[in-house]
């Protein structure tokens, strides 16, 4: 019942982590670039501009920290 997996399918696995870590990156980037230029359109920042700048950044450099790791085969 102790299946090893082939190199094959832990280097496809490790594809698909990096690729939604990727993925995640780049919308995390879109998000914080959004919310800047909506809460600078209007020539001021509210408490709640500020608030959701803050939660999205936090969020964003949580997400780099989930980064995976590259084990060598």
């Amino acid at each position: 019942m102790n299946k090893q997996k082939s190199p094959e399918a832990k280097e496809f696995i490790g594809n698909v982590k990096n690729g939604i870590w990727l993925f995640g990156v780049s919308c995390w980037v879109f998000g914080i670039t959004d919310r800047s230029i909506a809460s600078f359109s209007d020539g001021y920042l509210s408490a709640l501009d500020l608030t959701q700048l803050f939660t999205a950044a936090t969020f964003f450099v949580a997400w780099l920290f989930l980064k995976p790791s590259s084990n060598k085969i």
